[in-house]
């Protein structure tokens, strides 16, 4: 890869930001939603399904890729991108959620954290340079530094020592990461809902140097009005030619509130997820396609909607199959969910570009507070 990573910024309204992430794989419109590949494969969803709803990137996982089926069988095979047929770009975390999620299976040190797999028990370590290895041999485009976070609520102290580390970590996977055009390593900023302590780690990753940067350590707990209390001030610490990330999040409503404070970036399990329980993400909410009052209604989910699942089957269609539980019904919410999520950042990206965010927004909410439209 000769063509160099880069971010530019199109577009500006109050905190909000519009723009293009570029990379040899492609272009990526920012705010940007990446669905959660955590296998090698989006639930449900085939790779050109998932790139029909508007989807300029994935993301995979460093740890269960790790375990299976292994960095090195991948990198054998012609990378992630060849493995799981998808020819864009992919950013794979680091491993760090595991570090707080696995808790249990997981022993921390300096070095790096040595974990009992979850499916055989065997033990495997992953530190900064491992980390970084691994993400290589996949092929990742964007590269997360390996990290570690506490969930929340927590005492200063430790959210200090997990920061301070963290920043070790980071100097490390700089390092390990090493000068590789048409590449990026992201930081992740920590610090818990401590403003102190997020400037800090912010002005350390600064100095260190980074193709971008991620406000970690949300989403663990702590609420959404903590969250965005915290993301009052958190992407501005970061520099702000930089794309900025915000893990692991998250409700529609949570993506919007953090594109209104200045994030350009996103993941999260929570569309597909909820794509196989049944749940619909819509204009007017969270439809449950499982209850019984859509037995007999032969309406979309969405009648706004230009989706397969919405343009070609009914909402008592879907809860058949869903009672039935047949594949299909898993297949045709998730895409559904994905296609929502992809259409409500670009009507972000368009109300940012034409300087309407304000408008956008109050549609939004007031659209979602009417609640699920009532049979005609």
């Amino acid at each position: 890869m000769t063509q160099r990573f880069k971010f530019d910024l199109h577009a500006t309204d109050g905190k909000a930001r519009t723009g293009v992430i570029s990379t040899p794989r492609g272009e990526i419109r920012t705010p940007a939603f990446m669905p959660v590949g955590t296998a090698a494969t989006v639930k449900a969803m085939m790779p050109e399904s998932v790139r029909a709803t508007g989807a300029d990137i994935l993301l995979g996982n460093t740890y269960h890729l790790m375990l299976r089926p292994t960095a090195e069988r991948i990198a054998n095979l012609g990378g992630l991108h060849k493995f799981m047929n998808w020819d864009r770009p992919i950013l794979t975390d680091s491993g760090g959620f595991q570090v707080m999620s696995l808790a249990e299976l997981r022993k921390l040190t300096e070095e790096g954290v040595t974990f009992k797999s979850h499916i055989d028990g065997s033990k495997h370590m992953l530190s900064p340079e491992r980390s970084m290895e691994i993400q290589k041999l996949l092929g990742s485009d964007i590269v997360m530094c390996f990290d570690e976070c506490p969930a929340l609520p927590a005492d200063r102290t430790r959210i200090n020592d997990s920061m301070q580390l963290s920043m070790r970590w980071a100097a490390r996977s700089r390092k390990a990461f090493g000068d590789r055009p048409g590449y990026a390593l992201f930081g992740i900023q920590q610090g818990g809902l401590e403003q102190d302590f997020r400037e800090e780690s912010a002005k350390a990753l600064t100095e260190i140097g980074f193709e971008g940067y991620a406000v970690g350590g949300l989403a663990v707990g702590e609420g959404q009005e903590a969250m965005f209390g915290c993301l009052d001030y958190a992407p501005d610490q970061l520099p702000q030619d930089k794309p900025r990330y915000l893990m692991g999040v998250g409700k529609p409503d949570d993506l919007v509130g953090a594109v209104e404070r200045g994030i350009d970036m996103f993941d999260c399990v929570l569309p597909s997820r909820s794509g196989r329980t049944g749940q619909a993400f819509t204009r007017h909410g969270v439809v449950n396609i499982k209850n019984a009052r859509h037995m007999d209604d032969p309406r979309p989910l969405d009648e706004a909607c230009s989706c397969p699942c919405c343009s070609q089957y009914s909402r008592a269609y879907l809860h058949h199959v869903f009672k039935s539980h047949e594949m299909i019904s898993s297949m045709l919410v998730t895409w559904h969910n994905l296609h929502y999520y992809q259409e409500l950042m670009s009507g972000l990206r368009a109300a940012i570009a034409t300087s309407d965010l304000a408008g956008f927004v109050k549609t939004f909410h007031e659209t979602r507070a009417h609640g699920d439209i009532e049979r005609l």
